[in-house]
């Protein structure tokens, strides 16, 4: 059954993908940002069909205006489950622009990559990230700085935060959990050294995979004593792990 759900899935969806690509190629620099924001919502929408997963949102995210969107990371899957909810600019790791296929289609739709290591690499990316909030956009990243498999939270790096902090936009914690079948599971993560072919053969394979968004109390809102942002990096932190982690707890009792 995996190799038949696998075969069709894989084919429509590399099909999707060099959609993606053409869209970018031909379309990107004639629409505007606001046809270009329609695109990629509409592009993730059918990606995710595409790959059997069915995305839930609970809480009441900021579709309207600049707002950084502070992430727990689980998957390649979670920049395309955002932009469900509303066209975001993620900061990714640099690594990601030279995956095939999918670091085209990130480099096409605004990523700001980040080179990790080198000294100046954040102030370019506040600088990018600025950018998008005069432009009243979504920026998003994840500050575990890489993957979990989405059991709890990893430590986060808090340098992003002060773009947001400097020029008080909303600060938005939002909690990802992944299911498979109706139970909380580690099937979807992209982890370790697993391959990104690995992982699309199993999900791809794989059928009833759903994601649930949910979209936290904002922190360090406009008009507040502005916090320093390592404190802004704690409270984000712990509001995505109470979610993350209650859950499990809920499971394991039967609740």
């Amino acid at each position: 059954m995996g190799l038949i759900r696998f075969v069709p899935r894989a084919l429509l969806t590399a099909l999707w993908v060099i959609v993606g690509l053409l869209l970018i190629g031909l379309l990107f620099w004639w629409v505007g940002l606001p046809g270009r924001l329609w695109i990629k919502k509409q592009w993730s929408k059918g990606l995710l069909w595409f790959c059997g997963v069915k995305v839930k949102i609970e809480g009441d995210p900021q579709c309207q205006g600049p707002v950084l969107w502070v992430v727990n990371h689980v998957s390649w899957l979670d920049i395309f489950v955002l932009n469900v909810v509303r066209s975001t600019t993620f900061v990714a790791k640099q690594e990601i622009r030279h995956w095939p296929l999918i670091g085209w289609l990130a480099a096409g739709a605004d990523t700001i990559f980040i080179e990790r290591g080198f000294r100046h690499a954040v102030q370019r990316v506040g600088h990018s990230m600025q950018k998008r909030f005069d432009n009243g956009q979504a920026v998003g990243f994840f500050p575990e700085g890489t993957t979990s498999e989405g059991f709890d939270v990893l430590s986060f790096y808090g340098n992003l935060f002060e773009p947001a902090r400097r020029t008080e936009v909303t600060i938005q914690p939002v909690a990802l959990l992944y299911f498979h079948r109706g139970a909380r599971s580690t099937m979807p993560a992209f982890v370790g050294e697993e391959s990104l072919l690995q992982n699309l053969w199993r999900l791809l394979g794989s059928n009833g995979v759903s994601v649930t968004l949910n979209f936290l109390a904002p922190i360090g809102v406009a008009g507040e004593d502005k916090v320093p942002r390592a404190h802004l990096s704690l409270q984000a932190r712990a509001a995505i792990r109470s979610v993350v982690t209650a859950h499990l707890r809920s499971e394991s009792m039967g609740v």
